[in-house]
């Protein structure tokens, strides 16, 4: 009777015990005195902190909660953060991480899953650094930092909802000056932040897909590496990101950088005084092996840089292709100093570039098209270097100049099977990178610049490379004005079909685009047969 009793007693006990490392979190219906467990979860993130997390272990946030404060993984392995529905809500659980250094911090750990959440963190002021090796003050919804000497593995954000994530209370309002200044000087708020703040540490294999970001401070996803040890196999796509008060995405430092079918809308947003107020869709700096394909970029903002996806300085193998570039303040080509081997391809881009220099805080014009040899305020410029612009469609209204920019200091430039469709005028303008280039006479070695569709003969005439065996004339496009991809598609098979060229290395560059020049599909998938045609679009 008695060991009958025993085991009856240790079943009973060990149905209310936490096992296999599994812990369950109920801020409605849970308490802090239970077990834990799917039937009996705990209550707050507080609690969450005070437990001894093994490695391998997995944490489950209720559907309909919502936790204040920040859950902080340091050296772990083989953690799950994700939701389970306890209740009849289909609500993500959210963490309200105001006054926090951020909803999630993960430190030096690897394998890694982040799923189902939402995070808020609207505010609160009182960080007040808290991270020793941070240098300012900042708050985000995710934030990985490497601070110790390994290299890390497997970092995997899925379905995760950031929004209204800020460091300041609402009201607060920034001096003007600030967004002069090249990523700001104050604390802000990010939507997720991948920080290598250590000498030889790392961290590798980085995905982040199907989540939507909106309204933030600052940048929506940044990735800052070491320009000597960069970030390796960065994937990001199947995003939203909305109404970010800086770039929608910047890569810093990342070596094979995959970003695709993102949908970036209203980069460098002003809608609340505490946002920076500049930002191009997405950019990469110090970066090396990038494919930046088949994303929308749309009405990027700011008085400076907010083009639609730009390439900071250097970089090397960027290639921007298959993208939707709409109504960005800053521009579509932009490609700054010490880049070799980028390049535009097959985007179609619509109205980028409308912004004028000296109305209202605007320092720096926009741009169709600006290849600049800014490498940092006050260095000496060099490069662009064997930059490729293929089979791209311009459109731009009559409402707005078209401007170009070409650095005499740019190498190797391609230009070839574009439709530029500048409705009104168009301007040579100096790059302007927070002091212009010094423009005047120049000499630009190995440019290719044939065989593109003009409406009218109007490439301006000051600009340091000229058009040759241009095609003068009316591509008909499908819907012109419209706002979607297939509205640009030409119906004038007299200029278009079959008359584009094949494209061959720029003279003396040898190594070209790494992932190759030729393609076999147009930006809405059809394939391209025989010659390619002219622009973006092959017609059928």
């Amino acid at each position: 009777m008695g060991t009958r009793f025993f085991i009856f007693c240790l079943i009973i006990f060990l149905a209310g015990c936490q096992v296999n490392n599994k812990y369950y979190f109920d801020s409605v219906n849970g308490n802090d005195n239970n077990s834990g467990t799917i039937n009996l979860p705990f209550k707050s993130i507080k609690k969450l902190n005070q437990i001894d997390l093994k490695n391998e272990s997995e944490i489950y946030l209720a559907n309909g909660s919502v936790f204040n404060g920040s859950i902080e993984l340091k050296n772990k392995k083989n953690i799950i953060i994700s939701s389970y529905k306890n209740n009849s809500s289909e609500k993500k659980p959210i963490i309200n991480a105001k006054g926090s250094l951020s909803g999630i911090l993960v430190e030096n750990s690897s394998n890694i899953n982040i799923s189902n959440i939402q995070i808020e963190a609207n505010g609160g002021n009182e960080s007040h650094n808290p991270h020793q090796l941070l240098k300012q003050d900042l708050r985000a919804g995710i934030l990985y930092i490497v601070s110790d000497d390994e290299t890390h593995d497997n970092f995997i954000i899925n379905d995760v909802t950031i929004k209204d994530i800020f460091f300041n209370n609402e009201g607060f309002k920034r001096n003007p000056k600030e967004v002069r200044s090249p990523n700001g000087t104050q604390s802000y708020g990010w939507g997720i932040r991948i920080l290598n703040l250590s000498d030889s540490g790392n961290l590798e294999n980085i995905i982040i897909k199907n989540s939507l970001i909106e309204n933030i401070s600052h940048s929506g996803i940044r990735v800052k590496g070491k320009l000597d040890n960069k970030f390796k196999n960065v994937k990001v796509f199947n995003n939203k990101l909305l109404k970010t008060g800086g770039p929608g995405m910047v890569f810093n430092s990342t070596y094979n950088l995959h970003a695709y079918e993102n949908d970036i809308n209203f980069s460098g947003s002003n809608d609340d005084s505490r946002k920076w107020g500049r930002g191009s869709g997405l950019w990469t700096w110090g970066s090396t092996l990038g494919l930046i394909e088949k994303n929308k970029f749309q009405n990027a903002n700011g008085p400076a840089d907010s083009a639609g996806c730009h390439i900071d300085f250097n970089c090397k193998d960027i290639v921007v292709q298959y993208n939707l570039s709409k109504n960005n303040a800053g521009g579509f080509v932009e490609i700054l100093g010490n880049n070799y081997n980028c390049s535009y391809r097959y985007n179609v881009s619509i109205n980028d570039g409308y912004r004028v220099k000296g109305e209202g805080n605007n320092f720096q014009e926009g741009k169709s098209f600006w290849l600049s040899g800014f490498v940092g305020n006050g260095n000496k410029r060099h490069g662009p270097y064997n930059s490729y612009i293929y089979n791209n469609t311009v459109f731009v209204n009559k409402d707005i100049v078209s401007k170009i920019a070409v650095d005499k200091n740019s190498k190797g430039v391609l230009v070839a099977n574009n439709i530029f469709y500048f409705e009104g005028e168009t301007a040579m303008v100096l790059g302007d990178q927070y002091k212009p280039d010094k423009g005047g006479p120049g000499n630009i070695e190995n440019v290719f610049f044939e065989n593109n569709l003009f409406l009218k003969n109007h490439w301006p005439k000051e600009v340091l490379i000229q058009p040759n065996k241009s095609i003068i004339g009316n591509p008909l496009f499908k819907n012109l004005g419209g706002e979607s991809i297939s509205d640009y598609y030409p119906t004038n098979n007299d200029l278009i079909k079959d008359k584009g060229i094949i494209v061959k290395n720029i003279e003396n560059d040898t190594v070209g685009i790494r992932i190759g020049l030729k393609l076999n599909k147009d930006i809405l998938g059809n394939k391209i047969t025989n010659k390619p045609d002219i622009g973006a679009i092959e017609i059928n």
